[in-house]
């Protein structure tokens, strides 16, 4: 016991750590002391620390509890979209905007024209009806929220007849049916699972429908015997019935990706044209943005959407309406947008450069790791939640032995690495690697 009274006390360690305070508070530094020396009083190491000791141990705490869960990564999962790390990586336009508009106040619901008050939706209203064609257009702050509001405005307290083929769920569980009831509305499926005609629609139409919906299935495929009504021979029943047609997009894409040798998507341009009177679609898929929920369609419908009392419980800030106008003006010069927009720009990259880059990288990895690296050849998924049936050939290195264990060691690092583990291997797939640096810098950090 005679030993601890050598220990320094609160206020002489106090003294000591101006950085630490000036870092994280004099509260908190106090504290971390407190319960520091508390720790060595209760289980006394032999010997005990001196000061600096104490309060090098003090620091590297406060670091840690400083330091933001949600925090940045490498994504060499092979999924470009992937939804558990935040899907898309916004354009340096959109960034520098979103900045902007953090720092200082933005005429957000000012019309600077006539001095009164504005509409948030007018940043982006121009834009979207620009490049999809539509008559109007309004934002909430993901597709879910846009397929609810929509529902909830259209078909509140009547039905909803959707294809059985169709009743898709999309991440975390949340599936399309458990969204018309909590919008109010009752479903009506048709058909079967893998085949769905005209005549159910039709069949199903009566006193009680409010519309007819269809829901692209971007998280999945049927294949094999299956039949699907086309969207301009749906809207066309609908019209017959004086009824509004609602095309669910999911995913979105303002632009034909056959230009990049990736598998076409139906574009929102080409819904609009076929006739439907909404489509709803992401910002932070395809699209390339922030999180975001885009309803497009006919003017008439857009005005009742933004009367609906949902509309300011699911709007979106400032911050986000700025990043999304910087991103949609990219699409005004499709020839550069692949170089400007992050996710055209991994979806794009050419299998060679991915594994001259792999090449380049194995042996520097296996010395800094002190384990076997392989270059092996790999697919790369668009998105978990965007495509998750097609993939794209790229490269990959291969770490063995003890996968988990490697796995988890860069998990860990400053800035943690996240791969898959596969056929008794880790395999970090490069097609997400910005650079060689970024990489070899985070394995020695």
């Amino acid at each position: 016991m005679s030993g601890l009274r050598a220990l320094p006390s609160v206020d002489r360690l106090l003294g000591e750590c101006g950085a630490l305070i000036d870092a994280h508070g004099r509260a908190s530094v106090t504290e971390a002391l407190r319960t520091a020396l508390a720790e060595i009083r209760r289980d006394p190491p032999q010997p005990l620390p001196d000061a600096s000791a104490i309060l090098r141990a003090v620091g590297n705490v406060l670091a840690d509890q400083a330091r933001s869960a949600l925090r940045p990564v490498l994504n060499l999962t092979g999924t470009v979209l992937h939804t558990n790390l935040g899907r898309a990586l916004l354009a340096d336009e959109a960034i520098s905007a979103a900045v902007a508009a953090m720092q200082a106040p933005a005429a957000l619901e000012f019309d600077l024209d006539s001095g009164g008050r504005g509409e948030r939706d007018s940043h982006l209203r121009g834009l979207l009806c620009e490049l999809t064609g539509a008559e109007d257009a309004t934002v909430v702050n993901n597709n879910a929220s846009a397929v609810l509001i929509v529902l909830n405005t259209l078909a509140r307290g009547r039905e909803a007849v959707v294809s059985r083929g169709e009743l898709i769920e999309i991440g975390g569980a949340f599936r399309m049916p458990a969204i018309m009831e909590q919008a109010g509305c009752h479903l009506r499926e048709v058909g079967t699972t893998n085949r769905t005609h005209a005549k159910d629609y039709r069949e199903a139409i009566g006193p009680e429908t409010g519309l007819l919906m269809k829901v692209h299935t971007s998280n999945y495929r049927i294949e094999g015997f299956t039949k699907e009504v086309p969207a301009p021979e749906l809207a066309g029943i609908a019209h017959e019935a004086g009824l509004p047609m609602v095309n669910d997009l999911g995913s979105g894409t303002l632009v034909d990706l056959r230009r990049w040798g990736l598998s076409p998507e139906p574009t929102v341009a080409e819904a609009v044209a076929e006739g439907a009177d909404v489509v709803t679609f992401s910002g932070d898929k395809l699209l390339g943005g922030p999180q975001a929920g885009f309803i497009v369609g006919r003017r008439e419908i857009i005005a009742k959407i933004n009367k609906n009392p949902l509309k300011r419980a699911l709007r979106m800030d400032k911050i986000r309406i700025a990043a999304t106008e910087a991103t949609l003006r990219l699409y005004r010069d499709p020839d550069r947008l692949a170089e400007r927009l992050p996710t055209l720009r991994m979806l794009s990259r050419p299998e060679a450069e991915i594994r001259a880059q792999a090449e380049r990288l194995a042996p520097l990895v296996a010395g800094l790791l002190g384990c076997q690296v392989r270059v092996i050849p790999c697919a790369s998924q668009i998105g978990s939640g965007a495509l998750p049936t097609e993939t794209i050939p790229s490269a990959a290195l291969a770490l063995t032995p003890a996968p988990e264990a490697l796995a988890e060691r860069l998990r860990g690092l400053s800035t943690p690495i996240i791969g898959r583990i596969h056929d008794g291997a880790l395999i970090l797939d490069l097609r997400c690697l910005p650079g060689d640096a970024a990489l070899l810098d985070a394995l020695r950090g």
